[in-house]
């Protein structure tokens, strides 16, 4: 779901660096985050290695962004850029079309209390007790003891914790500590909030508790959400868009439903592979380049990529075709309101050529191609 439409609670009440300028008010602002021909160089044993080429990409406000990649494609040294834990070697960062290369530390310290961070293994203080952890930022920023009791008790309740705020980290579940770090991330009322393989490290039940949380707060606060994770069912779940880096370069982007359904790039097909309904090992071994037989069906595999917006009519296109058809195996599924998946159909004692059989399956779905024949 994108849930931009539903942005009626812009954290404007914030002190920053950015705050106080009317050329940034979020009406005016064309995106909340963008980056412009960025680049990033590290200096290794054998040489300059170039992390970021040329990132031309803009962030909307309020919406899930997600950044996706093999490692070592770039993901960390983008996101790292945002709050300038990473300088980059060209190019700019804006926030709210503000440069924020030239920033001094003191605008840089206002720059990160106005951008939350969660990550991965938590890194949280082990001695001290969820609620000193969550505090813990509010009082380096010397926040008065009565606002901070106030904001801790906001923050546990909204991330449901509110009966833990005695124990300390070794007495919680991993999705509790991450729900300590995304409050902890929250304190300073962040505009934009930075996951750094926020569930890499989570069971997939609590993954999807906390994707939940994280959706429930992007809808709920307004917060523009931008997260890097090498699991494609993440995106799937939580991002409203999806960019693909591989070797410090964009190879893809564009919305969850469109990159999903049909991936145009080899590294997104191959990060989506495991999403997809592989030929089981049965139906494999029934599979034939040619008929064997005048009973042999033909195999065809049909795509729906959601580009057209419409359900797939399965009574028009089993009539299609005229003859017995079965379905082997696939399935489709519902991505930001769009159906998309594959179907593996076998179609026998039909009157049609296979040359026709594709062109009518052509009219259903956005591809179709023949995989075989069986028995």
């Amino acid at each position: 779901m994108n849930a931009t439409a539903q942005r009626s609670q812009p954290l404007e009440h914030g002190a920053g660096p950015l705050a106080g300028r009317a050329e940034l008010h979020p009406q005016k602002a064309s995106a909340h985050v963008r980056f412009t021909q960025l680049g990033k160089v590290y200096e290794g044993r054998q040489g300059p290695v170039a992390a970021l080429k040329g990132i031309d990409l803009d962030i909307q406000r309020g919406e899930v962004f997600g950044i996706i990649g093999r490692s070592g494609a770039g993901k960390s040294s983008l996101i790292r850029t945002i709050n300038r834990l990473e300088q980059p070697s060209s190019g700019r960062v804006l926030i709210d079309q503000v440069d924020i290369a030239a920033f001094n530390e003191d605008k840089l310290v206002e720059l990160r209390r106005r951008i939350g961070m969660i990550f991965q293994h938590f890194n949280l203080m082990s001695a001290k007790t969820v609620w000193q952890n969550v505090e813990l930022p509010l009082k380096v920023a010397g926040v008065p003891k009565e606002q901070r009791q106030r904001k801790v008790a906001e923050l546990l309740e909204l991330v449901g914790l509110k009966d833990k705020h005695k124990a300390y980290p070794a007495q919680l579940s991993g999705g509790q500590k991450q729900r300590v770090g995304i409050a902890r991330a929250l304190v300073h009322d962040p505009a934009i909030l930075l996951c750094d393989e926020a569930t890499s490290a989570l069971d997939p039940e609590t993954t999807q508790s906390i994707l939940g949380l994280l959706r429930e707060i992007n809808q709920r606060l307004g917060l523009t959400i931008i997260l890097i994770t090498h699991e494609m069912a993440v995106i799937r779940e939580i991002c409203d868009r999806v960019v693909v880096l591989e070797q410090g370069e964009i190879v893809e982007q564009g919305p969850v439903w469109q990159v999903f359904g049909d991936p145009q790039h080899e590294v997104s097909k191959t990060l989506l592979a495991p999403l997809q309904h592989v030929l089981p090992d049965d139906l494999h071994a029934r599979l034939h380049a040619q008929p064997s037989d005048k009973s042999a069906s033909v195999v065809l595999d049909l795509q729906f990529t959601g580009s057209t917006g419409n359900e797939p009519d399965l009574s028009a296109l089993f009539n299609a075709f005229g003859g017995r058809v079965s379905l082997l195996h696939g399935g489709v599924e519902r991505i930001q309101g769009r159906a998309l998946g594959h179907l593996l159909l076998a179609i026998s004692h039909s009157p049609l050529s296979i040359e026709e059989l594709l062109i009518r399956a052509r009219k259903q779905a956005q591809h179709a191609k023949v995989l075989g024949y069986v028995a």
